[in-house]
């Protein structure tokens, strides 16, 4: 088999297995979990949320809001009242806090607009709930109840839940300069009212999150739950894939997020989360809600007289240096990569370089131009060895074509490897020889196919005739939807399947036997690729165009400098002298000839 064939072989091969991976980890799944309500597990919280009700939730609220007119006890002067609401903001965020629960309302990131130019709200009372949940005798769920606002400064808000002056729960938000805002919960006099065998309450803290994306789709291939071990500082999360996950964490954790694909709601305990936390995510298919994103905490409760309970809350950008500042691993939330050394690659070379260019340039596709310019130059001299070798296997094509016509029928298909091994060992040519350099090559395509759709740099970024170079481009929306290509024609996904095409029709044209009867694989890919890159990220065909086009004046240069004579001329001469075998050479000549007598005595 000719060489430039085995690599065009383990080269799509290794696409195909990117494919199955893709599907494997980052589609939805099918799963036989029940698929509940992601709200089931409390139903005194499942009556605050989302409007979209069914019947029997309908009902549901109804009995609960039934327990609460009938509140009797310490905070039943707490369950009527008229929403009031409060703002706290600094340049980058503006938080909206009601009276109602005491919890944040809305969260806008000022530098940042929806795709469709709305302000970017995080969350807002309809699609979000933060919910304290203890005993005194009756169980009280502080979302459902109305506080007291106090006033300390611009930046400064107390939400205070009386029972009396003595007897409090207050929710003291306090915002900095960046993205960080405090949450202290203060419990003043409550070990009067909470019972003494009750050691721990329960914090609830639920969103659906908004549709802010181009496309919904990719959007909610990056929504899900990240969460922080204390132990080792390792972030893990609930699996994106599934439409229904629900997982019980019994080790002590720091954090846990809610990642959106380019903005991320984290909430840190500064002592930790010492006891089992649960996690639910479940996908919001027929709802304008990405995903429904569920966190259940068991705080600790010693019963002092005065207890503090220190959180902060993170609202911002999926921006790796900026969240690689706060020092708490944040930056692991941003996908950049499924292997460790295509991350490695993000992490500490396109990363830096991207960053570096963007300091000198305010254009993103000048940006990618140059980024793919100096990737390829970088990758030279591997290119120059694959087509090197490319080269010395067209000039051993003829040679090669006699020896698969000799043995021609596949009656003793050993003979024919044996021959064909025994030339390339005369002529000297490595017939993996143009593998390797593809391998070192194969990091730089996934890290890229990682890198643009997680880069916010390029959010809403237009280039040419697109919009935004994070998410599609289309230069035609269809009136219906084609099953796996979608409702909109990509110019760029044309653009680098037609290369693609083009570059495998070049690289193809050598091959022989068996490889010749699977050209049609080689171009199916391309085919693939146009549907499953339709809806991708434009910057990413874009940049495979790029890299594409690229590679073609590499080898037509490269094509000027390889003289195919002096190569054949090389070969001959390298048949004239003596080899000497080595080990592999021997154990492998050794191995032939025993499947060979066995393949006899079968016969």
């Amino acid at each position: 088999m000719k060489e430039h064939d085995k690599n065009s072989l383990v080269g799509f091969i290794l696409i195909a297995i990117i494919l199955v991976i893709f599907n494997t980890f980052f589609f939805p799944e099918a799963t036989e979990e029940k698929q509940e309500d992601l709200t089931s597990v409390s139903e005194e919280f499942n009556s605050n949320l989302i409007k979209e009700e069914t019947p029997e939730e309908e009902s549901n609220i109804k009995k609960k809001q039934d327990n609460i007119n009938h509140l009797h006890d310490q905070f039943a002067n707490t369950v009527k009242g008229s929403n009031e609401y409060e703002v706290i903001e600094n340049d980058k965020l503006k938080i909206t806090i009601s009276n109602k629960g005491g919890r944040i309302i809305g969260v806008i990131l000022k530098e940042y607009k929806t795709y469709n130019s709305l302000p970017l709200n995080l969350l807002d009372s309809d699609s979000s709930n933060f919910n304290l949940q203890f005993t005194t005798g009756e169980t009280i769920n502080t979302s459902d109840l109305y506080f007291k606002a106090v006033k300390y400064s611009n930046k400064k808000i107390g939400m205070r839940l009386e029972s009396d002056s003595s007897h409090y729960v207050e929710y003291i938000y306090t915002i900095n300069d960046d993205y960080i805002v405090n949450l202290d919960i203060k419990m003043i006099g409550m070990n009067s009212l909470i019972p003494k065998n009750i050691n721990y309450i329960n914090l609830e803290w639920q969103m659906k999150t908004p549709q802010t994306e181009k496309s919904k789709s990719s959007q909610d291939m990056y929504t899900g739950i990240h969460y922080q071990y204390s132990s080792d500082k390792e972030v893990d999360y609930v699996s994106f894939t599934s439409d229904y996950k629900e997982e019980k964490i019994n080790s002590r954790l720091n954090w846990v997020g809610f990642k959106q694909q380019f903005f991320s709601s984290i909430f840190i305990a500064k002592e930790g989360f010492q006891k089992p936390t649960l996690l639910k995510s479940k996908k919001n298919e027929n709802s304008k809600f990405i995903k429904d994103l569920y966190a259940k905490f068991e705080l600790p409760y010693t019963h002092q007289k005065e207890e503090t309970l220190r959180f902060e809350f993170f609202f911002g950008p999926n921006h790796y240096k900026t969240l690689q500042s706060y020092n708490s691993n944040f930056e692991e939330m941003i996908d950049l990569g499924f292997m460790w050394i295509d991350t490695i690659v993000n992490k500490y070379v396109i990363i830096n370089l991207f960053n570096f260019l963007n300091n000198y340039i305010s254009n993103y596709g000048i940006i990618i131009l140059l980024l793919t310019v100096i990737i390829k130059i970088c990758l030279a001299p591997f290119t120059y060895k694959t087509y090197l070798s490319q080269a010395k296997m067209k000039v051993l094509k003829p040679e090669i074509d006699k020896i698969n016509e000799k043995h021609k029928g596949g009656k003793d298909p050993m003979k024919m490897q044996q021959a064909t091994l025994a030339l390339y060992r005369k002529t000297g040519v490595n017939p993996m020889g143009g593998c390797l350099p593809m391998l070192f090559q194969f990091p730089i395509l996934i890290a890229m196919f990682r890198f643009f759709p997680a880069s916010i740099e390029l959010r809403q970024e237009s280039f040419l005739w697109a919009d935004d170079l994070s998410a599609y481009d289309s230069i035609l929306d269809l009136p219906f939807n084609i099953p796996f290509y979608g409702d909109h024609v990509s110019l760029f996904t044309l653009l680098m399947t037609v290369s693609t095409l083009l570059y495998t029709r070049m690289n193809s044209s050598m091959a022989t036997g068996q490889m010749a009867q699977m050209k049609w694989m080689m171009y199916l890919m391309p085919i693939m690729f146009l549907g499953f890159f339709n809806s991708y990220a434009a910057a990413l065909s874009y940049y495979y165009f790029l890299a594409n086009m690229i590679t073609f004046s590499q080898q037509w240069v490269m094509k000027r400098f390889i003289n195919e004579d002096a190569i054949l001329s090389e070969l001959e001469r390298n048949k004239k002298k003596p080899k000497k075998k080595s080990k592999f050479q021997k154990k492998l000549e050794e191995l032939q000839k025993k499947q060979a007598e066995q393949l006899r005595k079968k016969r």
